[in-house]
């Protein structure tokens, strides 16, 4: 896997903000392999429940997402063990969950792609990152 995508960066290419054209760039690029980890689709379906959109809404939107990646990755303890060392590196709060999607890049080589400056705490022996411009 090249890339995995933190949710920041899927919601900034669905509601089309900015760095939305990075992502589509990311995912047309056949030498690419894009990856999700499984509590991105838990994180996106909560956000578009919190802009209105109904159940089958949700859920296709998420069905036309999944289509896109190559690799989604599940959280096992290899993904919980390293996401607790990104916590304890990382030099600002790293919440739970983006630990664990930072940890799913780090565990498989791929670049961490996002739009959430706490990201930026882990170090870069950890984790590779490319920050999208911010909304």
């Amino acid at each position: 896997m090249t890339h995995l995508f933190d949710t920041s960066a899927i919601l900034a290419h669905h509601l089309a903000e900015l760095g939305a054209d990075r992502v589509q760039a990311l995912f047309e690029d056949e030498t690419n392999h894009v990856g999700i980890c499984v509590v991105s689709f838990l994180e996106f379906e909560v956000r578009l429940r919190e802009m209105g959109l109904s159940e089958s809404e949700r859920q296709g939107e998420i069905l036309r997402y999944k289509t896109l990646f190559d690799d989604v990755i599940l959280v096992d303890e290899a993904v919980c063990s390293k996401a607790a060392e990104l916590k304890f590196s990382a030099t600002q709060r790293l919440p739970n969950i983006d630990a664990l999607i930072a940890a799913s890049a780090a565990l498989h080589g791929a670049m961490l792609v996002h739009r959430d400056p706490h990201f930026l705490g882990i170090p870069p022996t950890f984790l590779t990152q490319e920050m999208l411009p911010g909304k």
